[in-house]
């Protein structure tokens, strides 16, 4: 299964997908770090149909087209800010993902590229990030025979090898590991 997923450091907003995921604020109309950089490559044209939207909750996620991306859709999520893990921040960022992957089986996308969702700004740990995003994906793959690509945009060299231990670490347990 792990064929379909790929781990990658670049820029998220030069990947050729059916659709990238945003790391959204809960306006959607754009702001810093991968959503900033979403909005600036897409054009004005994205943060207009973003406004008919009404927002978007944490854990949600909305689809909007990709305009000047190479990726034709953008699947914008709202993650939690972390604020010490007992306020169901790892709730809240598992709901991202299923949300981001429900909006796939809809629309039937056959390749999807993620970011470290609310990693940055948002403070959310890498490490307990990294674990809860791979195992969503890896259940996500493993609900959609029809999906044949899910890479992870990673920013940094340093978050690129957090997911790649955090994903070796899983492998080596048969995945069955508690996150």
């Amino acid at each position: 299964m792990d064929t379909k997923l790929a781990l990658i450091r670049g820029d998220i907003t030069r990947v050729d997908a059916d659709a990238i995921v945003n790391a959204a604020n809960t306006s959607l109309l754009g702001g810093g770090g991968v959503d900033g950089a979403i909005h600036r490559a897409a054009g004005p044209e994205l943060v207009a149909e973003c406004r008919l939207l009404g927002g978007c909750n944490p854990g949600q996620a909305k689809l909007t087209r990709g305009y000047r991306l190479p990726a034709r859709h953008v699947i914008h999520t709202v993650g939690p800010v972390w604020q010490g893990g007992g306020r169901g921040e790892a709730a809240t960022l598992a709901r991202c993902y299923q949300s981001a992957f429900a909006l796939v089986e809809a629309r039937g996308f056959r390749s999807v590229a993620f970011p470290s969702i609310s990693t940055g700004i948002y403070r959310f740990p890498i490490d307990r990030a990294a674990a809860i995003a791979l195992r969503e994906i890896r259940a996500g793959l493993g609900r959609l025979p029809l999906l044949e690509k899910v890479t992870v945009v990673l920013f940094s060299q340093p978050d690129l090898e957090t997911y790649e231990r955090t994903l070796a670490a899983l492998d080596s347990d048969g995945g069955a590991r508690n996150v």
